[in-house]
């Protein structure tokens, strides 16, 4: 058995791509959780972006993400190229943007890239929606209340090769369609959930066995 998390810490080579993802939050003030056992930690109205990419997409096909992508050559550094992501994905004025800090790199051997989660708050929000169809199908703003709630939490398990891998799973309902959150993105939300303590007791022993 193999922990997700752990897979994707495997060490990766020299020539491995740094790359960044923006972890931004909000206030939904048109969409409120209705979890109210989460008002003890978070307020039901904070939310964070997330988008769908593509079903085309030769790697990561259809999986909610962070916007994000590459640094480019040249680039300042992570935190330019999450808001360059960010902008160029969903449209959103990065002007808008309160950069938090940054999260400690995460290095992807599956992908070949080291990335650089950059925490943000939106102070001033703008539309946000899919700017290129061929990249992203949708593009919401998920409460983290129903992120956190125990009955939208579950352990997502692969198995391949007589190998199994096991990560934390949210299923939540966005853009019109119940999404699933998991892998990368899953991992990180979980973790910096852990870290806040502001995650709830939730079953891990419920499994949603995935087939990539």
């Amino acid at each position: 058995m193999h922990d997700l998390w752990q897979a994707v810490r495997e060490p990766v080579g020299d020539d491995a791509r740094p790359a960044a993802v923006l972890v931004l939050f909000g206030v939904l003030d048109h969409l409120p959780s209705d979890h109210e056992a989460q008002a003890r930690a978070v307020s039901r109205d904070l939310d964070v972006l997330l988008l769908a990419r593509a079903t085309t997409l030769r790697s990561h096909a259809g999986q909610i993400a962070f916007p994000g992508g590459r640094v480019d050559d040249g680039e300042a550094g992570p935190v330019a190229a999450a808001l360059r992501e960010a902008r160029e994905e969903t449209g959103l004025d990065p002007a808008g943007v309160e950069v938090l800090g940054t999260l400690g790199e995460i290095p992807l051997a599956y992908s070949r890239h080291v990335v650089t989660p950059v925490l943000g708050w939106w102070a001033a929000p703008t539309p946000v929606a899919p700017v290129d169809r061929a990249e992203s199908s949708a593009v919401f703003r998920t409460p983290v209340a129903d992120l956190l709630d125990p009955a939208n939490r579950c352990t997502t398990v692969i198995r391949r090769d007589d190998r199994e891998w096991r990560g934390p799973g949210f299923t939540v309902t966005a853009g019109g369609a119940e999404r699933l959150v998991w892998g990368f993105t899953g991992l990180v939300l979980d973790a910096m959930f852990d870290r806040l303590g502001w995650t709830e007791p939730w079953d891990a022993d419920r499994e949603l066995e995935l087939h990539p």
